[in-house]
């Protein structure tokens, strides 16, 4: 085949997955996935995944706190974790209060409402197992989540991990970084950048920590806790595809404490605050978690707080009692004065209440920025190689499950895509060799 007409042909097997998955979006997402028990096998196989997986607990497992360390540990190592925000909520009546809730609180788009192909219930309150009980289960493990929506950076079994691994790394070493440029001091006590090799010295397993009082603890935790709800909401389809994503957090358009303003966001976000928040997890560490989608800075405080508010509803608390919010002299909902933050009112003028955790934990989950093309491209490149391995792209379930799914659980589409922009498609397609040896696909 012409190489115009092969890439013709590699477009058009893409687009026919892509519109596959858009078909099925509502398959059935108010039954658990038909493709979880897959995943978890295929996550379980996976070096990457497992290694990941390690590294978490690890991190877990170097938490201070008791109730915070117990609880990261809990989630990620015990196979019967409850989803605690679920509690009480099996009902349809049950739920859809709650979906009133929101709606009048103008924190769901009625537009999206009605749009959402499996039902805004089914959005909020995707399916999980035994949901009448006082411990709903997981409709699938930690490991065998997908980091994002089908397509999506880290789409395949076990992104969650591999992405929140790259995360709590890159959360430390800003961490690290700030400790290095603004909390090292020299002769007299005055600051001073430390420079080359700073960075090393001031991460926490070790050596000298610097002067800032940046919480170590919620350092480790927060990129766990954000992205938790993936594990509910991206469940899988038989196809190997994915349950698709409603967004809420605002209505849209008025979200800035009635001024303009959209706060909508992934429902992942929301149920994972809502999760923090029935656990009774530290305010620290929800809103800290809560910034993961946009710092408090340069007028988004209100995207925060909105979440916050949808997770509480959710979670059935009442956020300015359990220090999640507070309230200003205008009666507005706002962040809370952490710590010593209090000292001097800053919603006064005009600012929010800032803490570094806050703007560190949401840098730390842009990875989203190369990781979602990576996805992208090396689908193609994937659809490529495919004949060469006995598949076709165009029959949507063998290639998912047999062929891209287990590429880039074993590789990852970063390495894939880093590999072909240094060495061309013999990279990638020796990379896929090394798979079928080990009779991964």
């Amino acid at each position: 085949m012409a190489p115009l007409r092969r890439l013709r042909a590699i477009a058009h097997a893409v687009l026919v997955i892509c519109l596959t998955v858009k078909v099925a979006v509502a398959a059935d997402q108010l039954l658990p996935g038909a493709g979880n028990a897959a995943a978890v096998q295929l996550s379980h196989s996976s070096p990457l995944v497992q290694s990941a997986m390690r590294y978490l607990i690890a991190q877990a497992e170097r938490i201070h706190d008791r109730q915070l360390r117990a609880a990261t540990i809990d989630i990620l190592k015990n196979p019967k974790t409850c989803a605690m925000h679920r509690r009480g909520l099996a009902t349809l009546e049950a739920q859809d209060a709650v979906i009133q809730t929101l709606f009048d609180q103008g924190l769901i788009s009625r537009a999206d409402a009605s749009a959402f192909p499996a039902g805004v219930r089914a959005g909020v309150f995707p399916p999980v197992l035994e949901p009448d009980s006082d411990c709903p289960q997981l409709p699938q493990p930690f490991q065998s989540a997908p980091g994002s929506v089908f397509g999506g950076h880290h789409s395949y079994p076990g992104g969650l991990p591999v992405h929140e691994s790259n995360n709590d790394l890159s959360d430390q070493h800003l961490a690290s970084q700030y400790q290095a440029v603004y909390g090292s001091t020299g002769r007299g006590g005055l600051p001073m950048v430390e420079g080359y090799g700073a960075v090393d010295k001031h991460r926490p397993a070790g050596g000298k920590q610097g002067d800032l009082p940046i919480d170590q603890d919620v350092i480790f935790a927060a990129p766990i806790w954000h992205d938790w709800a993936k594990t509910i909401v991206f469940q899988w389809n038989a196809d190997g595809s994915e349950f698709a994503e409603f967004n809420f957090g605002g209505a849209g358009t008025q979200d800035a404490w009635g001024a303009a303003g959209d706060s909508r966001t992934g429902g992942h976000h929301i149920l994972s605050l809502a999760e923090s928040m029935a656990r009774g997890l530290s305010p620290l560490l929800v809103v800290t978690q809560a910034s993961a989608h946009a710092a408090p800075t340069n007028g988004n405080e209100f995207k925060v707080v909105n979440w916050l508010r949808a997770g509480a509803i959710i979670a059935r608390i009442d956020p300015v009692k359990a220090g999640y919010l507070t309230t200003d002299a205008a009666g507005h909902l706002r962040l809370p004065a952490l710590g010593k933050l209090g000292d001097v009112n800053l919603n006064a003028a005009g600012q929010p209440n800032l803490r570094v955790e806050y703007a560190l934990h949401n840098l730390s989950d842009a990875d989203y920025s190369f990781s979602g093309p990576a996805v992208a491209e090396v689908s193609v490149l994937l659809a490529a190689l495919a004949p060469e391995f006995g598949y076709d792209a165009a029959d949507v379930s063998a290639f998912n499950t047999r062929f891209r799914n287990p590429s880039l659980a074993y590789l990852g589409a970063e390495r894939l895509l880093v590999l072909y922009g240094g060495n061309g498609l013999d990279a990638v397609r020796h990379e896929l060799q090394r798979l079928r040896q080990v009779g991964a696909i």
